[in-house]
């Protein structure tokens, strides 16, 4: 098997301590690990444990030599809430994508602010209403992995539905699959 990549897809994922990012990165690079790809990837963590800041690098591709990515290089931002997203922005490229829970929670002010500030920035970005993975999935616990899916459904990453839950299978307990699967389908369910 070619453990290598053509291409190389830098992938951010932000949000605060508690939500699932560090899982999130680790879905993804399982998904490119199964597909054969070379995968780099690392957490900055900090002040996780009190509700701050973490930040995910996935890189897949060969020509990844750091496992960071640099300003202005992601091709991909995954963001837990807007806050978290505009913090983050400076790390996408131009013409990157998007896709970000619409659920404010780090910072002052009001989410449809945060989300009209980042709509000016990055022209058709993937949304992901809260209210939906509640409805849909009756719990926050499972939002990184409706992000996953809202990210998979807006086509901002390289893998289907099958290779998440294959991953999401191989990653968390059984017991959870039935709830992470909803998740997955959230965008499509709400």
């Amino acid at each position: 098997m070619d453990v290598t990549c053509m291409y190389e897809l830098n992938i951010l994922i932000a949000g605060v301590g508690g939500q699932g990012t560090v899982l999130l990165a680790r879905l993804l690079a399982d998904m490119a690990l199964a597909k054969g790809h070379f995968v780099r990837g690392s957490e900055t963590i900090g002040m996780a444990q009190r509700g701050g800041s973490v930040v995910s690098h996935v890189r897949l591709g060969e020509g990844a030599a750091s496992p960071l990515i640099p300003h202005g290089e992601a091709d991909v931002l995954l963001a837990f809430e807007p806050g978290e997203a505009l913090r983050a922005l400076p790390y996408l490229k131009p013409g990157g994508r998007l896709a970000v829970c619409d659920r404010l929670l780090s910072t002052a002010g009001s989410a449809e602010e945060y989300l009209s500030a980042l709509r000016e920035r990055v022209p058709g970005m993937t949304v992901l209403p809260f209210e939906m993975v509640m409805r849909v999935c009756g719990s926050a616990k499972p939002l990184n992995v409706a992000l996953l899916g809202a990210a998979l459904d807006g086509g901002l990453l390289p893998f289907s539905l099958e290779d998440a839950t294959d991953a999401l299978k191989g990653r968390v307990p059984q017991r959870f699959w039935a709830l992470n699967e909803r998740a997955l389908l959230a965008c499509r369910q709400g």
